[in-house]
Formats: C-alpha cells, structure tokens, sequence
C-alpha cells in the first residue's frame, strides 16, 4: 500500500506546515470538516497521520454533499469517545438556490457501537427509513433528521429511553408507533410539515414533554389523551385540518401557546375562546358548513373547450363540459345542467360607479363579466372560476365575487383556488348575470338563537362578543368586521406618538330590534397598554353611526370593566366601536371620523407619458403612490416624460377626467371622451390607465407645440366623508393636477404620404359594416401613422409570407411610411369582404405588442356600433327582437 499524502502536502503547505493546515479544522476533541470542499479527503488524511487524536475526538461534523461521504462512513465507529455527530447535507445549492440533500440512505450496523453519542444530527440527506443502528444509541438524548424522506419510525424507536429532544420536521411520516408514548424522558417533540392524518392514543403518555409541534400535516382531530401532558408549555397544532380540538387542553397548567390558526374550526369548546394565550387566526369561526363542491374525479370526462381570444360564446350541451378563456376564466357545466344546447355569450365590462356600488372598505378585484343568456336557470349548479388582481396588500382581507340580480349586488359564497400558476376565485351558480371580483373586510357571522351564543373575530380572535340566555325571541343573524389601525396611521393624524388604539369592531344585524338583553363585547387593550398600567383618564370608547360620518365618546355611558389584556363593556345596539388610548380629549371625535377616513382614501399620482417613437400617443395613468416607481421603471424604455404629479387623495371607485389643454385637443371620437375629457374610474387594484392620440390645430412645421394634460375630479361615491366633502369647495374644488405635453416639431417630410413615383395609391375602402362598425380609410390612414419599424411584424401577423413582406420592402424602400401604407392597405383590400378581418387585424396587433393600437380599434368599432344603433332608433327602425339579436352578436 503506498505512502498515504500527508495533510501540509494536501493543502499545499509542504509537511512543515501541516500542523499549521489542521488547526481549524482539528481542535482539541473537535474536528469540524463540513466547512471544507474535500472535507472528506482531509478526514481521511488526518485519520492516517494523527490517528491518536482523532479516535479521541468527542464532536465531528462532515458534509454529506461530498461524493467520498458514503465511504467515510466506515471509519467513523472507530471514534469510540464520539458524543456528537453531526452529518448534514445542504451544504450546497442547486441553480434555482435551495438547498441540495445530501447522498446518506443508509448508516452501517457499526454505528449502534457508539455508545457515547448523545447528539446525532443526519438533517437534509436522503433517508427514507431510520436506519436501525440508531435505536442501539442508548445514550441518545438528542436526534435531528429534519428535511429528509422518511415515511415512517420504527416500532422499536421507544428503546431511546434517554432521548430529550426529537425533530423530523419536513419528512412524509405517515403514522406513529404505539410506543413513542413509551419515551418518558422526550421533552421536545417536533413532527411539523408531514403527512400524518392521526395520532395514537399513547402520545399522551410523554408526561416529559414541554413543546410539541404537529403544524402542516393533515390532522382532523387530536386525542383527548394530550389533556394528559401536565408539563406541556407550547403546542402547535396550525395549518391542519382540524374540525375539533378537547377542551382538556384549556386545562393544562403550564400552557402558555396555543396555535389553532389555519384550520377548519367553526366552534371550540368556551374553555379554549377565553383563553389569551390560544391563536385562532384563518378559522372559519361561526361560519356555516360550506357544502362540498362535486368530486373532481367525477368531471374528468367532460368534454372540455379552450376558447381563442377573439372568440365569445360558446354552446354547452346536456352533457356537459368545461370551457377555459384565454384571460383565466373557467367554467364548468356538470351533466344535465341545461335541459338541450344553450349558446353562452360573455363580455367583460369596465365597472361604471354609478352602477358598481361598493361598501365602505371594497377594494375591487377586476372588470364587470356579463354572461348571458339572464333568463335561464340552470338544473345543476355551474362552477365559475375568476381571475382577480392580487397584492400582499390583501391580507386580513377576504376575497369574494359579487353579481347582480337587476336589482341590487349581493355576495356569493366564494373560495380562492389555484388552478396551474393563476390565483382563481370560485363560486356557484344557478343563473348568469354581471359578476365581479372584491375584497371586503372578513365578515363572521352567526345566528343567535333564544338560548345565546358566542362569536369573535378570525382577523383578531380577542374581539369577542357574547350573547346571553333570553337575548332574543326569535333567531336574528349578527355580522362582525375588524378594521385594523396602525400606529404609524395613528401618529400621522394625531401627531401624538403615545396615542394608540384597537381595531375598529362594526356589529350589524339583519333585525331592526334592539337586544332584549345587553350584549357583552371585548375589545383587546391598545398595543403596549396593560389592565396593570393603563391611565383611565385617556381611555375613550367611540360609538359611530353606520356611515361612520358622527363619532361619539361614550365612555362616561357605559361601565368599562378592565382585565391585564382586555376591555369589556355592554352594548344593546350595534354599530362601530373603537377603544382609544391618546392624551387628546377635545377633539376624539374628530380624531376618529378622520382616521376612519383615511382608511378609506388611497393616496395617488398622476403620470402623462408620451411615447419615444410616437409623441402623439400619450399614456395616462392614475397609479397608487407605493406602485409609481416600479410603472416608471416598466414604462422607461418606451416612453419619456414629466415627473409624476403631487400626491393626491382619492377614493374607491372616484370618477375623474383628464383633459387636454394650450393647443392640444384628442385626435379621435372615443366612447370615453366627455365634452373633450378623457373619462377615469379609480381602482386601486385595477389598472387604471389609457393610452390617447393628440393632435394640435397649431402648424408644427416650425414650432413644436408645448400644451398640458390637467385632471379633475368627476362624481364621488356616495357617503363619502362630511370633512372630504368640505376640503372640495371652492374655485379649484375638481381640480386635481396639471403636468406638461409636448408636441415636437414636424421633421420634413415625416409624415407625409408616398409620392407618385412609388406607384402607390391608397384604393377606397371601409372594413367591415355599418352595424358591426367600420374602420374607414380615414381610421387605417390613423392606424398607419402609429405604425414603425415593427411593420414587418404585424404584416406576418397578418398572414404575409417573408417572401411578400420582401416584396414591399423593395417595392418602396428607403420610405418607410410607404412601407407602412403598403402592407395595411393592400392587406385590407383583399380582406374587405371577410368577416373577421377586424378581429384579425386586432389579433395582429396584439400579438405584435401593439395592444395601444389593438385598444384604439375596439374603441372606434364600439363607437360606430353605438352610433348606428342610436340612427335605427331616431328613424324608427328599431323592433325589440331584433334589437336583443343585435345585443348578443355584438358581445
């Protein structure tokens, strides 16, 4: 056998200096070579040259990402005096960044001789049995074997009598032995983020046991026999599938955590609600039983149909079938749900706020979808899917869809799912009408029976209210939402640094009738305030009316009784209440109307951009303050211009106008131009931009043009607040913001038309007709003018070989206007008489990138539509079937 190399030559030190290499890796009873890339090459190396000290060494630690691991493994049972081993993959990254596991599936029988070890860590490696060395461990009081593959322990894993401490958090453990109840000395117990549905009786046995982590598996109930674990100080039981918990464990007498949150609880036991230290967040307390949804399994035969963008409707058959839209929408129509084929149409609308009524706090989640026919009813309940505009800024918030009878908006029951890599909000249905998506505060409801009940908040589950015996003659349902504040919101309006507050608690009703009996509400002490510490004098108690407009200090009315965490106080009528802790005392009232305000405004820019290759087309926007540096970034490639306005404030669903000035007016008819205004809706969580083409009467041959876009507001939403309504009075009570346009000077012979000597003339056309609309030659002479160097691309688009495109190149080169005129009009004269051609031709934009033009053509084709239906009705024309025939196509 040769000479094995010594550690100096390995490190490239030379023999003198391996004593110098070993140090940080060899110290004392301590070799730690994980952090080395040949880490098992060096414990090779110092095995052969300083083997005395090495079988000495007490705590060892290796990679397990290294290819040589698999063999080092031998040699370590030689170690005899080892106490702690330590070998962890995840030492390495794969290219995405996450940790990679390492290579151990096995440890050799040889291991069970370490008779020492007490400490065995074997964390992200590739495990997916416990080797059965590791119950010969008698020493054993610490075992990690964390983020690995195991599906199960062995029945023999109670013989580790002296085991403290248990992780196998992140594996697939499917089930426990009976005998881990047998593990007297386990005081930490860590099982998170497995797969185990239940737990034996027996684990109730670890009378040691201080923490125990079940959370992330699939759980739907616990034994009773947890009640037993008396020493027990932290249990976590979040993110299961619980639907019952014992109220054992409200007795326990060291238990200081409790963590329920994120399971399927709709009542606990009144042992376990009142108690502080229990966290119920994501629970659908006092909800009703949600009726499952049709077995998936039970669809997969249906027929399914994926729609292209440009189409509209589709036909579903007593058989059934599944639809998929290219913007995310989703339907399914169980077998039997019409009666023989129905023809469904579908348009989204943009949300009109004289129509769209939101309640105080909606945010609105996307456009209006209209699906027709409305008059039919379905004999199975249809599934819809919605797509929504999500944001973390949605948290404690619940997403719903909302639909319209003809009469008024009401809320369906709703879910959020995830359907491939798209965030989908689905419902149920009987009928079709107008949908559209919101997020409203999270609303617990109950009823209230004769004999009392109990509901609070799953937002906040120490707002509490309870209902006594005899509170009511017959069953009402109450309603509870939770209106968080924040400190940094409190200081901005009071600009006092002490002045905290609770949430915001709205209690309603669908009964006139005040409570029989006065109702007792708990409210959680304002953060940093204790039942120990807290200063009477600066407590206030608010009481608003519905709209929240009046704000009253009922404090002196009403006894406030103080526990170390809570408040609590009776009520016989419900509205707003708000427990406030400030030194202010004249103007509380006033503080609270104008907090709850704030909650209810978003804080705006306006930005005017105009396109680098084409100055008259100008981009407008509306754009909440924290998303305006991430859109200029987006735009800046393709746009310049004047930084974004002030701030302003608007509301949801506030009507504005932008309007054009000094020389500068709008370059067509749009169907959203008022008296010359381009007209807005504002939603925070929709885009709410448009793209416009200018013009100037002024002659821009010599001079460029230098004009303004200013914006005003339009009509507000109702009940908006009484102090907003009084800031809008005055001279320049709509005005909002001015910011600066600029039209350049003409260059020669930029924008003119081919001469003769191409050959080209423009032939007389219109595409398509007058009761679909028309795109004139006036509209594609417009449409040409937008047009750049991307021609080439929509011509393709269009349906030009390369060869044809060639052609044109050629035909008029170093002209690119001509290029530009060619490949559109030539184009829309043999397509005159098909009758998609617009559809085409707005497909060929967008898939071009040019979706401002693609918009500007819907818009004209609207507005032509609209025109001549308004000329059948002043001659007369129009007959009311043939008026809802028209309707429909035109979806």
């Amino acid at each position: 056998m040769a000479e094995p190399q010594v550690l100096g030559d390995l490190l490239g030190e030379g023999a003198l200096g391996a004593a110098a290499a070993t140090g940080p890796c060899l110290a004392g009873n301590r070799l730690n070579v994980d952090v080395y890339m040949d880490g098992c090459q060096q414990f090779f190396k110092l095995l052969e040259t300083r083997r005395e000290e090495v079988v000495q060494v007490e705590f060892l630690r290796l990679n397990c990402n290294e290819n040589d691991i698999t063999s080092t493994l031998s040699y370590i049972p030689l170690l005899k005096a080892l106490k702690s081993l330590v070998l962890k993959g995840g030492h390495a990254r794969d290219n995405v960044g996450a940790c990679q596991r390492g290579l151990l599936t096995f440890l050799p029988q040889e291991f069970g001789q370490l008779r020492s070890l007490v400490h065995l860590d074997l964390s992200f490696n590739s495990f997916r049995f416990l080797p059965p060395c590791i119950t010969e461990l008698a020493s054993l009081t610490s075992l990690l074997v964390c983020h690995n593959s195991l599906q199960g322990l062995p029945e023999d894993f109670s013989r580790l009598t002296k085991l403290t401490f248990f992780s196998a958090m992140k594996n697939q453990i499917r089930g426990l032995p009976r005998g881990m109840g047998e593990l007297a000395a386990l005081q930490t117990l860590d099982l998170s983020e497995n797969e185990l549905d239940t737990l034996p009786e027996e684990i109730g046995n670890l009378h040691s046991c201080t923490e125990l982590d079940l959370s992330g598996n699939r759980l739907t109930g616990i034994p009773s026999s947890l009640g037993n674990l008396q020493s027990l100080q932290r249990l976590h039981l979040h993110s299961n599938l619980l639907v019952t918990v014992p109220a054992s464990l409200a007795r326990l007498p060291d238990l200081s955590r409790l963590d329920l949150q994120n399971n399927r609880l709709r009542a606990i036991p009144p042992e376990i609600q009142n108690s502080p230290f229990v966290h119920l967040r994501g629970n659908p307390l006092g909800e009703p039983e949600v009726p499952l949804q049709p077995d998936d399994s039970s669809l997969e035969e249906l027929r399914t149909l994926s729609l292209a963008a440009s189409e509209d409707r589709f036909t579903v058959t007593p058989e059934g079938c599944k639809v998929s839209l290219t913007c995310g929408l989703q339907f399914c129509f169980p077998r039997g749900a019409v009666t023989s084929s129905v023809t469904v149409c579908f348009q989204k609308c943009s949300p009109d706020p004289q129509w769209v009524k939101l309640k105080h706090h909606d945010i609105l989640l996307s456009q209006v979808l209209e699906l027709q026919p409305h008059g039919i009813e379905f004999q199975e309940e249809v599934q819809l899917w919605m797509p929504y505009a999500f944001t973390q800024s949605l948290r404690e918030r619940e997403v719903i869809i909302r639909t319209f009878s003809g009469q008024k908006w009401s809320d369906l029951r709703s879910k959020v799912e995830w359907k491939g890599k798209m965030r989908l909000v689905c419902c149920s249905v009987l009928h079709f009408s107008w949908f559209l998506v919101v997020s409203r505060l999270v609303v617990n409801e109950c009823s209230v029976p004769k004999e009392g009940t109990l509901l609070f908040s799953t937002v906040n589950p120490n707002i509490k209210v309870t209902f006594p015996p005899g509170v009511t003659e017959e069953p009402r349902r109450v309603m509870l939402q939770v209106l968080p504040v924040s400190k940094e919101e409190l200081m901005e309006i009071t600009g006092d640094s002490e002045t905290v507050a609770s949430p915001l608690l709205s209690l309603s009703q669908n009964s006139t009738a005040d409570f029989l009996q006065p109702i007792k509400i708990q409210l959680p002490l304002p953060p940093g305030i204790t039942g120990l510490t807290l200063d009477r004098s600066r407590v206030h108690l608010l009481h608003g009316d519905w709209n929240a407009q009046n704000w009253n200090d009922i404090t002196a009315q009403v006894v406030l009784e103080f526990t170390h965490l809570y408040a609590l106080f009776e009520v016989t009528h419900f509205s707003w209440y708000w427990l406030c802790y400030t030194t202010t005392k004249a103007y509380i009232s006033g503080i609270a109307r104008e907090v709850y305000r704030r909650l209810r405004v978003n804080q705006v820019n306006f930005i005017a951009l105009q396109r680098k290759k084409d100055p008259e087309q100008v981009l407008l926007q509306c754009t909440p303050k924290h998303k305006v540096d991430p859109v200029l970034k987006k735009l800046h490639d393709r746009y310049r211009g004047p930084e974004p306005s002030d701030v302003v404030e608007m509301f949801e669903g506030e009507q504005f106008f932008a309007a054009f000035e000094r020389g500068i007016h709008i370059d067509a008819d749009r169907p959203d131009c008022i008296d010359g205004r381009i007209s807005f809706s504002f939603y925070s969580h929709l885009k709410n931009v448009k793209e416009v083409y200018i013009t100037s009467e002024v002659d821009r041959k010599n001079k460029a043009v230098k004009g303004q876009v200013s914006f005003y507001r339009g009509a507000v939403p109702e009940n908006v607040p009484e102090e907003a309504t009084k800031k809008r009075k005055g001279p320049n009570s709509h005005w909002l913001a001015t910011l600066p346009i600029k039209l350049p000077k003409l260059k020669p012979q930029g924008n003119e038309l081919p001469s003769a000597k191409n050959g080209f003339s423009l032939p007389p056309l219109n595409l398509g007709s007058a009761e679909t609309g028309y795109l004139t030659q006036s509209n594609l002479l417009g449409i040409a003018g937008r047009i750049g160097a991307e021609w080439q691309t929509i011509g393709l688009n269009l349906g030009f070989s390369y060869q044809q495109i060639q052609q044109i190149r050629y035909k008029n080169r170093e002209d690119l206007s001509a290029q530009i005129l060619d490949m559109l009009f030539s184009w829309a004269q043999q397509n005159q008489r098909t009758p998609d051609c617009i559809d085409r031709l707005i497909s060929a934009m967008k898939e071009s990138g040019r979706q401002d033009i693609a918009d500007e053509i819907e818009a004209i084709i609207s507005l032509g539509r609209q025109k001549y239906r308004e000329s059948i009705q002043r001659v007369g024309l129009d007959r009311k079937g043939s008026a809802e025939d028209s309707a429909i196509a035109t979806i």
